[in-house]
This record gives structure tokens, C-alpha cells and sequence, in this order.
């Protein structure tokens, strides 16, 4: 991956709507050639998927919260499990004093307290330490490193 990749991920990641013509434009490309480049960056696996940004609380989830769970047992195995709760937008297995963190997304503290019922029945799963966000400041893609 070369410069001019970074620049199209990182236009792409602003607006992937944006016609191959304004991004090749952009970064010294034909439309053909950031076409190709954006072809191989999906078969390599560079960009995983493309879609849109929706404003959570617009749609009912207003309420962010991350969620520290601890367990009795490893919790590696249990990614289908976390998976099928769907107010968890992400879910890592973590170092540290727990074993998972989620990120989760509620339209009110009521349907929070009922994910966290339901992270309690997962196999392992010992505890959990909510925290609510207030405000968010910010929110980032990923950084190509331009």
C-alpha cells in the first residue's frame, strides 16, 4: 500500500459515494486506475465493507455505554454469544482486570439494565462495570497513516 492508497481510503472513508472520477481526480488518478486501486484494496481485504454512518440517536440509541465484563472462564469462545445481542455494536476480549469489553447502544437506561441481563447469561460471564458516556466528542475512522 502506497500513499495514493492511503488518500483514497481516507477520501473514501469521508464519502464512499464519491464518484471514481472526483477521487482519482483527488489523488492524480483516472477514474479507471481509482477504480482498480479501490477494486484490489476490497480483494485484499484493506476495506472490509462499505456503508454509511447513521446518527445513533436519531434511531433510538441515544444511550452509549461501554461495558467491562468479567468472567469465570475464558471468554474466546463466546463471540456468537455477544454477537447475538444486537444493541452490542462491538465486543473485544481484553488484558487487564476483565475479560471483554463492549460498546454498547440503548435508547433508554431501562433497555441498558436489560443488556446487561443478558450479558449475565453468557456462559462465564461473572460481573459488569457500565459506564454511560455523557457526550462524545469525537468519533474516528481508522488512520492510514496520511
Amino acid at each position: 500500500m502506497d500513499d495514493v492508497d492511503r488518500k483514497l481510503l481516507n477520501l473514501l472513508q469521508e464519502d464512499a459515494t464519491q464518484a471514481y472520477a472526483v477521487l482519482g481526480k483527488a489523488v492524480g488518478l483516472s477514474a479507471g486506475a481509482a477504480h482498480e486501486r479501490a477494486r484490489k484494496l476490497r480483494e485484499s481485504g484493506v476495506i472490509r465493507r462499505t456503508t454509511i454512518e447513521v446518527d445513533p440517536a436519531a434511531v433510538g440509541g441515544g444511550v452509549l455505554a461501554f461495558v467491562m465484563v468479567d468472567s469465570s472462564a475464558w471468554m474466546g469462545d463466546s463471540g456468537k454469544r455477544f454477537a447475538a445481542i444486537p444493541e452490542l455494536q462491538e465486543a473485544h476480549i481484553i488484558a487487564g482486570s476483565a475479560s471483554v469489553l463492549v460498546k454498547v447502544r440503548t435508547g433508554t437506561t431501562e433497555q441498558l439494565q436489560d443488556v446487561l441481563r443478558r450479558l449475565y447469561e453468557i456462559e462465564g460471564v461473572s460481573g459488569t462495570q457500565a459506564t454511560v458516556a455523557l457526550e462524545t466528542f469525537f468519533e474516528r475512522p481508522v488512520s492510514t497513516g496520511v
